[in-house]
């Protein structure tokens, strides 16, 4: 789930600022996108100074029809998705063959997850998004990258097994796993450590 970013007070459709106030301006939403999607600090900083650069190399393209902030997301977007994209090609294939640890011989769950209190609330904190990325950094790195491409970034199925070179089953499998582990794990990291609260 994308999370929103607070907004500009300047109107769409305005000039572009100059290069030097950009990281002012819109520094902490770039940098809180990529670190979402990316998880690591530095993967982060570097997206966003590769977002930068290419902004500032494509500036005079810039015609106003959208916020600036809405632009350099743009250009942001195209740079973390290059990152998942080379991380996933890097990464070594996943072994796809682990679904008896969770379902019995029938299908069923063998232990069943717990019900989640209130999931919109959770939403809304910044430790629960702290914990999502320290869950998702405990991912293989293609079921990872699998997960914020189709889920968080919202790339269609298509563009997702193209990037990853797997099929459409593989890539249900992909994501089935990556939700049954970042649910076990959540269950763990914040909903037990909700109620022991």
């Amino acid at each position: 789930m994308a999370r929103p970013f607070p907004t500009d007070d300047s109107p769409a459709g305005q000039h572009l600022p100059e290069p030097g106030e950009w990281l002012g301006r819109y520094g902490d939403a770039l940098y809180r996108y990529a670190l979402a999607r990316l998880r690591r600090p530095h993967e982060a900083e570097e997206a966003v100074q590769d977002t930068l650069l290419a902004a500032l190399k494509a500036r005079g393209q810039f015609q106003g029809r959208s916020h600036p902030r809405t632009w350099l997301m743009g250009i942001l977007k195209r740079k973390v998705i290059d990152r998942l994209r080379a991380a996933a090609r890097a990464a070594p294939k996943v072994d796809l063959d682990d679904l008896d640890a969770w379902f019995d011989a029938s299908g069923h769950w063998r232990r069943s997850p717990r019900r989640w209190a209130d999931p919109a609330a959770a939403a809304e904190s910044s430790e629960f998004w702290r914990v999502v990325r320290g869950c998702l950094a405990k991912l293989p790195a293609r079921m990872a990258v699998a997960f914020t491409l189709r889920t968080l970034d919202d790339c269609r199925p298509t563009e997702v097994c193209r990037e990853l070179a797997v099929s459409p089953g593989n890539l249900w499998v992909l994501l089935h796993r990556a939700r049954l582990r970042l649910v076990r794990c959540l269950e763990i990291r914040w909903f037990n450590a909700e109620r022991s609260a």
